[in-house]
């Protein structure tokens, strides 16, 4: 509860109790005019009458007219020489301060600096192949198994010098050099298991359809046999085409992802936790040392490894309109 509500309120009660208003207001180190004000709106308002009544604030310097004219600015072509609309260009363009520009784009919530990328997919059976994976997350067979299976290509080796550094403004961060030498590539394949979180991969130099299914057939090694096996994929070309392979293995099904949706595929969650945690700011030698920095984090991913919750935030209409006149109406 806020200090000044508290006060309020052992006034009333200091009055209650039959008090004198000196003796209050000596006690709670107030004046004597406060502790009558209180007592007054306490008699005539009751326990509403301590709160703040509604103050008209300071009057805006800035109109709708002014707020109209930035948010119409931003949606016309930036100045001659620049991509994109920034603080200064806009209070030039106004002929205004750029701290009333700022102010603007705060209220608004518009942050001209910050980027965001977007995929639309456009398959026109999105929605169906969609309910088909998402019910697999959600909802799976009874007596199967749901993987989800992709591969991550060409994670370079790269040797470069790291460490920690500090900075202007007294900040110890992660360094590391620019220039850096280049020792290989590898490919990673790796199956997630929806029910369970367990992990299963491989490292090669090539990724071919031979590959794919040599892994394929690796990770059905290690799965207890008899059971309906559903494999969600997305479209790349070494996961079409394997009806020879799909025949010889009739327990197995292959679930693609629409068009342009490969972030349907819960591996790819996956992959970005390997990515921040074993690849991001490190240094590898030759290839082997990337296979090897891989198979450790795998290994010690696994002990602990959880399922993923699946969840897609819910995209509001405004969210889907193209101009910032829109977005902030």
């Amino acid at each position: 509860m806020e200090a000044r509500l508290v006060e309020r309120a052992r006034i009333v009660l200091g009055c209650l109790e039959g008090k004198a208003v000196g003796v209050v207001a000596e006690s709670l180190h107030v004046r004597p005019n406060t502790v009558i004000d209180w007592r007054r709106r306490f008699e005539k308002e009751g326990l509403a009458g301590l709160r703040d009544r509604p103050r008209s604030g300071k009057p805006p310097r800035y109109t709708a007219e002014f707020r109209k004219q930035v948010l119409t600015a931003l949606e016309g072509p930036p100045p001659k020489g620049q991509a994109v609309w920034d603080g200064p260009a806009l209070a030039r363009h106004l002929r205004t301060s750029v701290h009333a520009v700022w102010r603007v784009l705060r209220k608004e919530g518009i942050c001209l600096a910050r980027q965001r990328s977007w995929c639309v997919s456009t398959d026109p059976e999105f929605a169906a192949k969609a309910a088909d994976i998402v019910g697999l997350y959600l909802n799976p067979p009874e007596n199967a198994l749901v993987l989800s299976v992709d591969e991550k290509p060409s994670i370079q080796a790269l040797e470069r010098r790291t460490g920690y550094v500090e900075t202007d403004s007294g900040k110890i961060v992660r360094g590391f050099k620019s220039t850096y030498k280049r020792h290989g590539t590898l490919n990673l394949f790796a199956a997630l298991e929806i029910a369970t979180g367990a992990i299963h991969t491989q490292t090669t130099v090539q990724k071919r359809r031979i590959e794919f299914l040599a892994f394929m057939d690796r990770v059905l090694a290690g799965l207890p046999p008899g059971k309906e096996l559903h494999v969600i994929l997305d479209n790349y070309c070494i996961h079409k085409r394997n009806d020879a392979w799909l025949a010889a293995h009739p327990n197995v099904l292959f679930h693609f992802t629409p068009t342009s949706a490969s972030w349907l595929n819960q591996v790819e969650i996956w992959f970005g936790i390997l990515s921040r945690k074993a690849l991001r700011g490190a240094s590898f030698c030759d290839v082997n040392q990337l296979r090897e920095a891989i198979e450790d984090f795998v290994a010690a991913y696994g002990p602990s490894a959880k399922p993923f919750l699946w969840r897609k935030r819910e995209v509001k209409g405004s969210q889907l309109r193209n101009t910032i006149v829109n977005l902030r109406n």
